[in-house]
């Protein structure tokens, strides 16, 4: 059901035959990840931060094979900053699965082996990757989740809308926009009209930013200060 494949920038992604569908765009994973969620979206947040003291907060609805967040927990402790990330996943990857996927070598050591050590904790409460970061996974569909925590930045990185629908509706992303504070950045490597739509529709300003490899745009939109 699940195989570790490789894609065109020569990184790995898991490929679901469940769903029919690999984890990460086939054009390439680390390429993706890095394009969309490190840069576009951590980096984009720091580089318009007021104040790089305070620790910066990252919700992501995906968690999946866990590369965005090994990539945002790396820069994070290059950068020493203080990093709580909570990644939604309703069907956890097994840490033997995970450990597959040859990330490791796109992370520091300590990073990776505390990461796979730890994995398994995160799924039931919040536990501390490096001295900079910590890590939780919600094991949850994305409307079970509850919090009463708002976010600095959100990845949304479900399965394509042609295999998860329901993940990319109003009532999801309504669900999803709820959880990002005022000034918080949400991006994706999608962009359609009805979903352009129903970000704005959430007092979120929407941009067009250029895609990763194999897409030429992106969304990346703003959560309007009222």
């Amino acid at each position: 059901m699940l195989k570790i494949v490789q894609t065109a920038d020569g990184s790995n992604t898991i490929y679901n035959a469940l769903v029919g569908e690999n984890y990460h765009s086939k054009h390439g994973a680390l390429q993706e990840s890095r394009h969309v969620f490190v840069n576009s979206g951590l980096q984009y947040f720091l580089d318009g931060a007021a104040d790089l003291e305070a620790p910066v907060s990252v919700l992501e609805v995906g968690f999946g094979t866990g590369l965005n967040f090994l990539l945002s927990a790396d820069l994070c402790d290059q950068k020493h900053i203080n990093l709580n990330y909570t990644g939604i996943e309703a069907y956890p990857l097994t840490k033997e699965m995970i450990g597959q996927t040859g990330y490791d070598q796109y992370v520091s050591t300590e990073l990776w082996q505390q990461f796979i050590e730890q994995y398994a904790n995160a799924l039931s409460r919040e536990i501390s990757i490096s001295p900079n970061c910590k890590l939780q996974i919600a094991n949850t569909p994305l409307l079970n989740f509850q919090s009463a925590q708002q976010y600095d930045i959100i990845y949304f990185d479900a399965f394509a809308a042609a295999y998860q629908p329901e993940m990319w509706d109003e009532t999801a992303i309504g669900h999803t926009i709820q959880y990002l504070k005022p000034g918080g950045v949400f991006v994706t490597y999608a962009i359609t009209g009805n979903l352009k739509r129903a970000i704005k529709a959430l007092d979120c300003k929407v941009e067009k930013a250029p895609g990763a490899p194999g897409k030429r745009e992106m969304l990346r939109a703003v959560k309007i200060n009222r």
